[in-house]
């Protein structure tokens, strides 16, 4: 361990190696190591070993098989992450605060290149609300992720919002619209599972199971309509409605479109809302989420969900 794995990292990034900080599981012995340029790894092992790092690899790792939390044993994921989590509390506690949201993320808040930016999206961006902080932010998706319902979907929806050296906002705020998608239909009593591949060779983002059958949902988020070609709201959800049907759609044009207008201010929604137009596709729910729950919306073409109880009008 300290010749193949500490010895290259300290010449490379300068490495100290250190006790864990949370006792490890029956069996097996643990470490840290901490690079000056803010890397993190850990190491555990007993007649197995188990590498967790957003370092450089070690060359004597390059051939192992990679694992997911949920794949290695329960005790070993469960240290680990107690690791990482209590790192976070130190580092960003007004984060870490947020139980469910940091566990959720915790991929990807703590990934190579993703970590900085990921942080800073939901700090300095309220994770895509305009007109809300950091706290309002965190406290909608915590009370949604806490429900469990993408649990056992953690890697696949967390890996969504990108491991981006730099804060794409746009982009970012794009994967939060599927969470807002999904709360939407969650409250309405259906459970969306993401990432539906077709044999078309598509895949969209969500399927719900209904009474009269699987519906699949595929979600799509404007940007505000100042700043960009299309300078009304109207246009602005037809631009990317459009975007949608050219492929996607296209090919499935008896899914749902879901236009989530979160990004929308106060005066761009009340106009959209009032004139409600068409998002270039039919069935369509056009939608507008805010931090405290509330949902407003409308309905396009004959949407095969029963949203009226949780969709204002």
């Amino acid at each position: 361990m300290r010749r193949d794995l500490h010895a290259p990292l300290d010449e490379t990034f300068g490495a100290t190696l250190s006790s864990a900080w949370y006792k490890p599981p029956g069996g097996y012995t643990a470490c840290r190591l901490e690079m000056k340029n803010g890397d993190r790894a850990l190491f555990v092992w007993d007649e197995n070993a188990y590498w967790l790092g957003n370092t450089k690899t070690p060359e004597a790792l390059w051939r192992t098989e990679k694992y997911t939390f949920e794949e290695v044993p329960y005790p070993v994921a469960r240290w680990a992450q107690r690791e990482l989590l209590a790192e976070l509390d130190m580092t960003d506690p007004w984060l870490a605060a947020y139980e469910h949201v940091a566990w959720f993320f915790l991929p990807i808040l703590f990934s190579k290149d993703g970590r900085a930016s990921s942080r800073a999206f939901f700090a300095d961006h309220a994770a895509g609300f305009p007109d809300a902080n950091a706290e309002d932010a965190l406290g909608f998706y915590e009370r949604f992720l806490s429900s469990g319902v993408f649990d056992d979907h953690r890697y696949t929806m967390a890996a969504k919002l990108g491991t981006s050296e730099h804060v794409d906002r746009t982009r970012m705020s794009a994967t939060m619209g599927e969470f807002n998608a999904a709360k939407l239909l969650t409250d309405a009593g259906y459970a969306p599972t993401p990432e539906i591949e077709l044999d078309s060779g598509y895949a969209l983002d969500f399927r719900v199971t209904t009474d009269r059958g699987p519906v699949l949902v595929e979600v799509t988020r404007p940007g505000r309509p100042a700043g960009r070609s299309a300078g009304t709201p109207a246009a602005a959800i037809r631009q990317t409605g459009a975007a949608k049907t050219d492929d996607q759609l296209a090919a499935h044009p008896d899914a749902v479109l879901f236009v989530d207008c979160s990004s929308f201010h106060d005066d761009e929604w009340a106009a959209l809302a009032g004139e409600r137009p068409d998002a270039g596709h039919r069935p369509a729910v056009v939608f507008r989420a805010r931090p405290d729950g509330s949902v407003a919306g409308y309905e396009k073409g004959s949407v095969p969900l029963a949203l009226d109880d949780v969709l204002g009008k």
